[in-house]
């Protein structure tokens, strides 16, 4: 057994144990009896308590025999392979390798924000964004997650991830712009070339003239293990808007009720609401606000007045 850091400051191992008692994370791999580790474990307690005044959690420092059981260390659990009918060249190749595992229920809390009811369902909170930010949004997430797993040798764990994602995604869509997930799954779908050959992927692209086009993706990461997998995490593209939508509305000097031009002016309501209950009695302003799904709403004199005092206002003409 390999004796512990001394207690003497000027001893290399104590200024290393020192400089690392920030770690909370830390896994160690022993071979011996159950006996040897528990006793290794007390002294490791002792000497963090005694000489740098911290106290060892019991209840996550835990003895896992790594054959039977399986280590959760920072999302991954790690085991000992044993399987007596794997050979490769007539040799068991398999058996004292150490494998990362995808946990399962690991998986089960990356899918659950997208989940309701036991079913993938949209994301109300980007319904109001464009189809490049929706699909940028879930393609990020779902990368980062794919990108952090791929050492792992079942990563192919995660295809229900990708299955609840992509239906939470195209839902989103189909709210968005009022129509089918089938529908909004033939608009996006497209075929990249990547280094494992041709994927399938959902993408949506803004077109700028006379520059590249934005692309966002969603998938076309093939679900294999990769041992040397490295972050490649692109820096998102700002796309810089160059003035607010209100702005914009205003700008445009229509009235977003009759299309009338000349004159506009903005109507706004506290919160959606007060708009009242959807249905044949609810104004056709009211019904334009909750389309929008916008608390403002640009009109001319004539809608403005209409709606204040539920009478069209006189014509300047008269």
């Amino acid at each position: 057994m390999a004796s512990l850091p001394s207690a003497d400051p000027g001893d290399p191992g104590y200024r290393r144990l020192r400089y690392c008692r920030y770690a909370d994370d830390h896994l160690l791999g022993f071979a011996g009896p159950k006996a040897e580790a528990e006793e290794i474990k007390q002294r490791l307690a002792e000497f963090l308590r005694d000489e740098l005044k911290l106290e060892l959690s019991q209840d996550k420092t835990l003895i896992t025999h790594a054959r039977t059981g399986a280590a959760r260390f920072l999302g991954y659990e790690i085991t000992i392979q044993h399987n007596n009918s794997k050979t490769t060249r007539h040799r068991r190749t398999v058996n004292g390798q150490v494998a990362l595992r995808v946990p399962l229920d690991a998986i089960r809390a990356k899918c659950r924000p997208f989940l309701r009811r036991g079913k993938p369902a949209k994301q109300a909170a980007l319904t109001n964004g464009d189809d490049y930010t929706i699909v940028g949004t879930f393609g990020a997430i779902y990368r980062g997650i794919v990108q952090y797993y791929l050492p792992a040798g079942d990563v192919h764990r995660l295809h229900r991830l990708r299955w609840v994602m992509e239906t939470s995604m195209l839902k989103t869509l189909a709210g968005k712009h009022r129509s089918s997930v089938s529908k909004m799954a033939v608009k996006h779908k497209a075929k990249i070339q990547t280094p494992h050959g041709l994927r399938t992927c959902f993408e949506a692209r803004v077109e700028r003239n006379g520059r590249q086009p934005l692309v966002a993706r969603f998938g076309g990461i093939p679900l294999q293990r990769q041992k040397s997998a490295a972050v490649t995490d692109r820096q998102p593209i700002r796309v810089d808007y160059p003035q607010k939508e209100l702005i914009t509305r205003l700008l445009a000097d229509t009235c977003e009720v009759c299309q009338q031009t000349d004159n506009v002016q903005v109507h706004h309501v506290r919160k959606l609401a007060d708009l009242g209950i959807p249905g044949p009695l609810q104004p056709q302003w009211a019904k334009a606000m909750a389309n929008r799904r916008r608390k403002t709403l640009v009109v001319c004199a004539s809608c403005h007045d209409h709606i204040h005092t539920g009478q069209p206002a006189t014509p300047l003409t008269q």
